[in-house]
């Protein structure tokens, strides 16, 4: 009895610590459709809209790692991250334009009008402020 007791107590913590493996092997291995800086379908697509936006296919890290270490004036000129920000600025309620890429006035405008909103140096450029409140690295 004792027997069958510890065997169903191993196999059910086995298996709970196999499940758990499973599920965390997404942290280490680079899934190219979960990719931190636009959300995308099983298909590779943006499933927000029913287009693309020409920022879906712009070149970007492999990792959000990457961008960790990159200043505000670097990531401005990347239009994948940009196109990031601008859906993370259109879906706190900070900007209404199209996702371009485009470091426009508009964005600017939507940026400062952020700062504001969290009691930041409002400037309209991209700091680490506004990176974090919109948590994209």
């Amino acid at each position: 009895m004792k027997h069958a007791l510890f065997l169903l107590v191993a196999s059910v913590c086995l298996g709970s610590i196999s499940s758990k493996a499973e599920s965390d092997s997404a942290l280490f291995f680079y899934d190219p459709h979960g990719d931190p800086l636009a959300a995308r379908d099983d298909y590779g697509l943006r499933h927000q809209m029913p287009a693309t936006n020409r920022t879906d296919f712009a070149p970007r890290a492999p990792f959000r790692f990457c961008y960790y270490f990159k200043s505000g004036a670097v990531i401005a000129a990347d239009p994948a991250y940009v196109g990031a920000l601008q859906d993370a600025l259109q879906r706190n309620g900070y900007y209404c334009g199209p996702i371009d890429g485009v470091l426009s006035d508009a964005v600017r405008d939507a940026i400062a009008r952020l700062q504001k909103n969290c009691s930041q140096h409002v400037t309209g450029t991209l700091t680490l402020g506004v990176r974090r409140a919109l948590h994209l690295p």
